[in-house]
């Protein structure tokens, strides 16, 4: 590992400190239902530095033409959202590392455009369920390095790898994973010329810049002591996950893409990585996927570290090389 920036120094200092036990965070978490919740040990949660909304998730964002935005460069990742007759929008990674989530409407659905960048792992869901529209904020903890976000209607603890609430009111309760992907500006731009971008937050962060410099090359996830996964794969190498499969991105990459279990998985060069250097413009190409069903729309899915996979399915099937 190259190292770690002092923001990530300092979330582990911290983490070390405290352990996610009901007894000790009632007093943050009043409003919590502890008695509630499918975690088994809650030693598998802990503290990753921040407190509650430490790190603030933006709501109501603004946008702005992708003509006019000169700021992004080309190959900077950003996350995709097109629904419906919409506008297609763009969330770029240089705000989502530092936000994490944000809760917007395209098209009349309510949607949470969510990033964890322990896991690579970015999402997109409907805030739509049962009970009501709900408003996600970070709660500051970690499961399996994974971010537990929360709503602010129950304040129930969700798990953002699978959309799933854990803690609380809502427990069991499953978000609808909506198709979105992560591709690089450029792409989007060519796609989209007319496309709108989240503007800059307000927010003092150094926007452009990775926090967590060189950790998708480390040797071991920050904060995750499960196993690691099988078939001789690196922990942080990306993984493709459709469902409960993951296809190693390396063999998508090297074989021009894949066409198996009914889906087709696309790769084209041009996307920087958001966790290599410390400017994010200067990461390492690890390219764009796409994932469509045999109809040829865009699939729901998740281009996540493969650690991230198997804490979290552990049973799911690995799609390695025929």
């Amino acid at each position: 590992m190259r190292r770690l920036s002092l923001l990530a120094v300092v979330f582990s200092l911290s983490a070390s400190l405290a352990q996610a036990d009901p007894s000790f965070w009632k007093h943050e978490w009043p409003n919590t239902d502890f008695e509630m919740t499918t975690v088994d040990n809650w030693v598998e949660i802990l503290s990753g530095g921040p407190p509650k909304d430490g790190i603030p998730a933006i709501d109501d964002p603004e946008f702005v033409n992708a003509a006019s935005e000169t700021r992004i460069k080309g190959n900077e990742p950003v996350i995709t959202v097109e629904i419906g007759d919409a506008t297609p929008r763009a969330y770029p990674l240089r705000f989502l590392t530092w936000h994490e989530i944000v809760n917007d409407t395209v098209g009349g659905v309510p949607v949470a455009v969510t990033f964890c960048p322990l896991c690579n792992s970015g999402m997109v869901f409907d805030r739509r369920i049962a009970q009501g529209t709900l408003s996600f904020g970070v709660s500051g903890k970690l499961r399996n390095s994974d971010m537990v976000m929360y709503d602010r209607e129950t304040e129930s603890w969700w798990q953002q790898a699978i959309g799933e609430a854990i803690v609380g009111d809502l427990t069991g309760t499953q978000l609808t994973q909506l198709p979105a992907w992560m591709e690089s500006w450029d792409q989007f731009k060519a796609r989209n010329p007319d496309g709108l971008v989240m503007e800059q937050p307000g927010s003092a962060r150094q926007y452009g810049m990775n926090p967590y410099a060189g950790y998708d090359s480390s040797s071991r996830p920050f904060l995750y002591s499960g196993e690691n996964p099988p078939h001789g794969i690196h922990p942080l190498a990306r993984v493709v996950r459709v469902g409960t499969r993951a296809w190693p991105l390396a063999r998508v990459r090297d074989e021009g893409g894949v066409e198996e279990a009914g889906i087709s998985i696309s790769w084209e060069a041009g996307q920087a990585s958001a966790l290599d250097t410390a400017q994010i413009a200067k990461g390492r190409d690890v390219g764009t996927v796409r994932v469509r069903n045999a109809s040829g729309r865009d699939q729901p899915h998740d281009v996540m570290f493969a650690f991230a996979f198997h804490a979290f399915w552990p049973d799911g099937t690995w799609m390695i090389a025929k």
